[in-house]
């Protein structure tokens, strides 16, 4: 279980244009929320700029930020992917992807250059992005006779839950999600509605 019950991501998907020693790095950020999201923006960015030089890449998904994923797509190692990457964890974002189209101007940058202009350019284009706080939501099953059905819904009613599913097999089936933040409180239900078995999925 996470500490934290929210987390952050972006809203809209926003651009931004970095220029250095006549190369450009058009950045783009935009919110996923799985790996195919991403891959998706991937194809269609390769699409709208076929000629690029580099389609550098990073990506964050889930509230505790543990699928990271980038690329540097032909640049010199960790030069492109890495500092994109280091981007978005700085402003403490996931459930986002960050893609950087470089053309190259004919001068060449450095290792120091790289970084510093596909570090800057996905922060700049981060900034741009309005970011949102969502709750943290946890799966959970509610098992009953179906004589308790009233009291398994006002149960759930109490929590805000909502539900995403019910089955009425021999007996009550009901799959769940409540904010994580409503933790303590099912805790405190759980007494009350004893006769309800809830367990988490």
């Amino acid at each position: 279980m996470l500490f934290s019950t929210s987390y952050k991501t972006i809203q809209d998907a926003t651009e931004f244009l970095f220029k250095e020693k006549g190369s450009k790095f058009f950045a783009f950020a935009f919110h996923i929320n799985q790996e195919d999201d991403f891959k998706k923006q991937l194809i269609l960015l390769k699409a709208r700029y076929p000629d690029a030089t580099h389609h550098c890449y990073a990506l964050v998904l889930n509230p505790d930020k543990s699928f990271q994923k980038s690329s540097d797509d032909g640049e010199p190692s960790n030069t492109a992917g890495k500092p994109i990457l280091r981007a978005i964890l700085s402003a403490d974002l996931t459930n986002i992807g960050v893609v950087i189209v470089r053309y190259f101007g004919g001068t060449m940058l450095g290792v120091p250059g790289l970084i510093t202009a596909y570090n800057q350019s996905a922060a700049e284009a981060l900034k741009l992005a309005l970011v949102i706080e969502l709750q943290i939501e946890d799966q959970y099953q509610l098992r009953c006779e179906f004589s308790k059905e009233g009291d398994a819904h006002r149960f759930l009613k109490l929590l805000d839950a909502k539900i995403q599913g019910t089955n009425y097999t021999s007996e009550l089936q009901i799959a769940f999600l409540i904010s994580r933040s409503k933790e303590s409180k099912l805790l405190e239900l759980k007494e009350k509605f004893y006769f309800l078995d809830i367990k988490p999925l």
